[in-house]
C-alpha cells in the first residue's frame, strides 16, 4: 500500500480510484480509501481531481476527470469519440420522444404527481414513468398532501449522470429553450 506521504501519492491513489470506478465518485467516497490518513481531507482531495486535469491537459492525454451527478467520473475527450464508437458498436439506451417529454415535465416541475404531468401531456403517462423509474432517471419522492396521497415524482443522480449535469440548475430557463424553439 502507497503512503500517502506528499501531494503526487495522493493525487495517483486519486486517479487510481476513479480508474477503477464504474460510477461517478463524490469526495466522500474517495475520502473512504484514505480512511486513517490524518492529512488528507475535502480540499486535498479537490485540489488532487483539479492537478490531475491540469497534468492531462499539459499532457495531450485522450481523458479528463468531469464532475458530474454530484460526483467524478474519468472520461474520454470528446474528439477521440468517433475511434471509441468503432470499437463500441451498442448504443446508449435512448428515450423515446413520450419518455424525453415527461422526463423535461418532471425536471422542470418537480415534484409532480402523475395527474399533473397528465393534464400538461394531455394522455395517460402509466408507461413511460414505469420506464423512467425502471431506467432511475426519476423517483418516487414522497406523497403529495391531498386526497388519495398520490406519489410525487423528481429526477435522479441517474439523470445528472445521463445528462452530463453537476445540478438541476444546469437545466436551460424556459425562456432560453422558448427563444430556440422560436428559432426554427
Amino acid at each position: 500500500m502507497q503512503p500517502v506521504n506528499t501531494k503526487e501519492n495522493l493525487k495517483n491513489i486519486v486517479e487510481a480510484v476513479l480508474f477503477a470506478s464504474a460510477e461517478p465518485l463524490t469526495v466522500n467516497d474517495i475520502l473512504k480509501a484514505f480512511e486513517g490518513e490524518n492529512n488528507v481531507g475535502k480540499k486535498e482531495v479537490r485540489e488532487a481531481v483539479d492537478a490531475l486535469n491540469v497534468e492531462y491537459g499539459a499532457s495531450g492525454r485522450p481523458f479528463l476527470v468531469e464532475e458530474v451527478a454530484g460526483g467524478f467520473r474519468m472520461i474520454t475527450r470528446p474528439e477521440y469519440a468517433e475511434y471509441i464508437k468503432r470499437i463500441y458498436q451498442s448504443q446508449p439506451s435512448r428515450l423515446s420522444k413520450p419518455a424525453l417529454e415527461t422526463l423535461a415535465i418532471v425536471a422542470y416541475r418537480q415534484p409532480i404527481i402523475k395527474a399533473d404531468i397528465e393534464s400538461i401531456r394531455g394522455v395517460n403517462v402509466d408507461g413511460v414513468i414505469k420506464s423512467l423509474l425502471d431506467k432511475n432517471l426519476i423517483r418516487i419522492s414522497g406523497r403529495k398532501d391531498v386526497v388519495g396521497r398520490p406519489f410525487e415524482f423528481s429526477t435522479t443522480e441517474k439523470f445528472l449522470e445521463y445528462f452530463g449535469l453537476t445540478n438541476i440548475k444546469e437545466l436551460p430557463r424556459i425562456e432560453e429553450l422558448k427563444q430556440f424553439s422560436s428559432l426554427k
